[in-house]
């Protein structure tokens, strides 16, 4: 199996806790399918929303293929994920009873399909994100002594 990332969320992991992935299919148009090859694909604001027993991606935006002429599609339209009803369950239950968020936090190609990575998320607080910055120039200045020690 060959697996292609088009994109990924690297704003979700510094807004958000987040829990394990789970890998979806995503039900698109023939432009979209095309843009998502060419790599015209933002997650940043990518969320994912349970209605009526399906689950929508919404946020996402798909750029206008440009070859696709009045044909094309919309880049911000919600989009239907394809999942097992048990997951849609599952999911659906823990962001209504435990407050949590599902996120989109990366795109990719499995063979040749489209899959979106989603998962559950708890937003950061800002002392949070302030101990993370801090944490990580802290690793970021020891890399650098050692790096001048050894050399």
């Amino acid at each position: 199996m060959s697996i292609k990332v088009i994109a990924t969320n690297r704003r979700a992991y510094h807004d958000y806790h987040v829990g394990e992935g789970i890998e979806a299919g995503i039900s698109l148009t023939g432009t979209e399918i095309k843009s998502i090859r060419g790599g015209r694909v933002n997650l940043r604001d990518s969320y994912v929303r349970p209605e009526n027993g399906q689950m929508w991606l919404l946020g996402t935006n798909i750029a206008r293929y440009d070859a696709g002429g009045i044909w094309g599609h919309d880049p911000d339209r919600p989009r239907r994920l394809l999942l097992h009803k048990d997951q849609i369950i599952n999911l659906t239950s823990k962001v209504k009873d435990k407050g949590f968020t599902i996120i989109a936090t990366r795109l990719y190609l499995k063979d040749s399909l489209a899959k979106v990575e989603i998962a559950l998320a708890r937003g950061k607080k800002l002392y949070d994100k302030r101990e993370a910055i801090t944490r990580r120039d802290t690793e970021r200045e020891i890399g650098r002594a050692m790096k001048k020690a050894v050399a």
